[in-house]
């Protein structure tokens, strides 16, 4: 069996993200493998100070969110343009206009597949979407 190399960005433990909550998972915020870059769910929360932004406001929390998927798509060797697949989740059915609007500015002439889910409720009571993204690597990205 061969040792696959995958590249773990901005890795953190769930004990520090949601200290309210017992949890104690390794994750990262994305990781690179095979020429894709997986990222998880984002929401309205800034990445370098774990804030949450936006509380009940909906773009306001997409645009957060879209931000840091460019930051990360960034750091991973990827960009927006690059995006294959988005999964967005909304606490409520009448937000999917406003945030259907805000995604796609973010990823207009991209073309990505996409899903979108409404659910009961996302890891904080505060949080109203999350956009989980897939890209693939730029040409000449690294990892």
């Amino acid at each position: 069996m061969t040792e696959t190399t995958h590249l773990r960005l901005r890795k953190f433990n769930t004990r520090d993200t949601y200290p309210e909550q017992n949890l104690d998972n390794d994750l990262s915020q994305a990781v690179v493998a095979g020429g894709v870059v997986y990222l998880r769910g984002q929401i309205g929360q800034d990445l370098n100070t774990r804030e949450s932004v936006g509380i009940g406001d909906v773009v306001a929390q997409t645009e957060q969110a879209m931000q840091n998927i460019a930051l990360l798509l960034d750091e991973a060797g990827s960009r927006l343009a690059d995006i294959v697949k988005v999964t967005i989740y909304i606490v409520d059915p009448r937000y999917r206009e406003d945030v259907y609007r805000t995604v796609g500015r973010w990823l207009r002439g991209v073309y990505p597949v996409s899903t979108g889910i409404v659910v009961q409720a996302l890891a904080r009571p505060e949080w109203l979407v999350e956009i989980d993204a897939t890209a693939v690597l730029s040409d000449g990205g690294a990892a």
